[in-house]
């Protein structure tokens, strides 16, 4: 069985899906490995990394799809929203695709793999259990993306981040604000404190404050109480208007003191909440900095602007949001371990078993025999209830 890696064609992308040490991994268990050539030169793997390490070489995209049974990208068709509808015509019956899908984006883009006959699975369902913590990618590039925003952060910022008692007088350190204490957040506060700044951080999930509390974070605690401010997942839960209202009045204060605004913020398949209003913005020191790591959908911040950093009432608002492919070497290392043990949890003896007695296997699949099969996706779409699993062609 072969599994194919194309080189990512998103504008800009430098990632690539595996990296050269995880080939003897997956050798050993029955897979042979095709690279596109040239696929992972951009994250800092030559062509000969791979093939030291038992790889072979396609010269093109087209034959990396025509040949392999199982394909493995960072941004598939519906995470790649520029060109990754280009791939849909390479895809065969049968064939296994894996990587980030956004499978609550558009239900268009996960029919298009579906119609093809593909057996897809989006690392974006991956549960969050103990068995699948080294398979979970959306985690791995969240610790990257508030690791660089805090980066971001102090490079832009005209001030220094640490306290520093120097013969001209004694510098005070920065104030960094999270918002939003999930995986990136507490990446952030941990960055924020080894960088020197005194970092603080929020979370309508009472569950948070001991994790900021273990970094050497001061939580800040308002008085509002979330209704069931998470999900069975730990993701946080959406909450009605009036709740956010109430949190941005009383966040107004600590937003404006604050040099660093980080938010992170993100409700899974839904706009951003918009916690800093263009009002909080100009209470906030000339110079001060926002970091919007939930810029993709819409932002934390009212004025943020996708993919864009601009400067409004001297406040710079950094709206990128691919940050994770900023640090391609490492981002495409974790990435590259973590898919390595979801093909090693798939595969047996060198093929493809469909075990959906596997929770892991059962959440992450998404499309098979022609079929959007992933209920929780089917849910949110709104499509009705299937019955079982349609049978589909399996890969050779």
């Amino acid at each position: 069985m072969i599994v194919g890696v194309p080189r990512e064609n998103y504008p800009g992308e430098r990632r690539v899906a595996l990296v050269p040490a995880v080939i003897p991994n997956l050798t050993k268990a029955g897979l042979e490995v095709l690279v596109q050539s040239l696929a992972g030169l951009q994250a800092g793997y030559p062509d000969a990394e791979y093939t030291e390490k038992g790889a072979k070489l396609a010269a093109t995209r087209e034959e990396v799809f025509a040949t392999a049974d199982i394909v493995v990208q960072f941004l598939g068709h519906g995470a790649n929203d520029k060109t990754g509808k280009a791939d849909v015509p390479l895809y065969r019956p049968g064939q296994v695709l894996v990587g980030f899908l956004r499978p609550l984006g558009t239900v268009e883009t996960i029919e298009d793999i579906a119609n093809r006959g593909v057996t897809s699975f989006s690392v974006e369902l991956m549960p969050r259990i103990t068995r699948a913590q080294s398979m979970d990618a959306l985690s791995a590039m969240a610790t990257i993306c508030g690791y660089k925003a805090v980066v971001l952060a102090a490079d832009t910022l005209p001030r220094m981040f640490p306290m520093l008692t120097t013969a001209a007088g004694t510098i005070a350190p920065a104030k960094v604000l999270v918002i939003g204490a999930g995986v990136a957040g507490l990446q952030a506060i941990a960055t924020a404190r080894r960088l020197g700044a005194v970092a603080s951080a929020y979370d309508m999930r009472p569950a948070a404050k001991e994790q900021v509390q273990s970094l050497g974070g001061r939580f800040v605690e308002l008085p509002i109480e979330a209704k069931d401010a998470q999900d069975a997942g730990g993701y946080a839960k959406a909450q009605d208007e009036a709740f956010y209202k109430k949190q941005r009045e009383l966040l107004g204060r600590v937003v404006g003191e604050s040099d660093v605004v980080v938010t992170a913020a993100v409700i899974p398949g839904k706009r951003s909440p918009i916690l800093i209003t263009k009002e909080m913005v100009e209470r906030m020191a000339p110079g001060s900095v926002i970091v919007d790591l939930a810029a993709e959908r819409g932002g934390n911040c009212e004025l943020t602007k996708p993919d864009q950093t601009i400067v409004i009432h001297g406040v710079t608002i950094i709206g990128e949001y691919n940050l994770a492919e900023t640090v391609p070497y490492h981002a495409s290392q974790m990435y590259a371990k973590n898919l390595t043990a979801f093909l090693l949890n798939l595969t047996k003896e060198g093929k493809v078993q469909l075990n959906l007695k596997d929770e892991i296997i059962r959440e992450t699949l998404l499309t098979h025999g022609g079929e959007i099969v992933n209920a929780k996706v089917r849910e949110f779409f709104s499509l009705p209830v299937l019955e079982s699993i349609p049978a589909g062609g399996e890969a050779r």
